[in-house]
């Protein structure tokens, strides 16, 4: 079964972010677009790059009106120490997301339980807490802040503008699609 168009489950995770440790609930979520990147450990060697290029690009996802929560099956200790030790993640200014007892990783569906780790999955959430893309990677492909962006746009675009869609790179200002029968066969 898949996971579009449902709703986030409810959850209560404690994340680090500015430098404090903070409670998040699926409440944090709604009102806002919203982007959750698993990852599968921190102290790795992917995910500092993903982490670090997602920081790269927040004032973008800002701009979007998206938050950014960065989640492992580590704790919010291990994130702080993390972020106090590395270079690249002392840029974060999005929540890095504790999930210890793999709580979200089971909701999002992508804990390999035999290792007790995230599958490096990407997860955009509309204001009302549904999913409305998601992408699940091996844990050596690493994912670009550049294209999620892109993704959050032509989400958000098709959210307003009912009755059109996106075809393939699409970027905002480009031509868009609206289905109909004269169009079949015409592509």
């Amino acid at each position: 079964m898949s996971l579009i168009n449902t709703q986030v489950k409810p959850f209560k995770a404690t994340a680090y972010h500015n430098r404090a440790f903070v409670t998040l609930t699926e409440e944090n979520l709604k009102g806002k677009w919203s982007a959750i990147v698993f990852y599968p450990a921190d102290f790795t060697f992917v995910c500092p790059t993903e982490l670090g290029d997602l920081a790269d690009h927040y004032a973008e996802f800002q701009k979007l009106g998206t938050e950014i929560y960065g989640v492992s099956t580590d704790t919010h200790f291990a994130h702080k120490s993390w972020c106090d030790t590395s270079e690249t993640l002392s840029k974060i200014k999005y929540p890095l997301v504790g999930d210890p007892t793999a709580t979200l990783a089971r909701n999002f569906e992508v804990l390999i339980e035999e290792e007790g780790l995230a599958q490096r999955g990407t997860f955009v959430i509309d204001p009302s807490g549904k999913i409305k893309m998601y992408e699940i990677h091996d844990n050596g492909i690493g994912r670009n802040a550049e294209e999620l962006l892109r993704k959050i746009q032509a989400a958000q675009y098709i959210a307003s503008h009912p009755g059109e869609v996106c075809p393939a790179r699409w970027t905002p200002g480009a031509n868009t699609l609206k289905p109909s029968l004269n169009l079949i066969g015409k592509i």
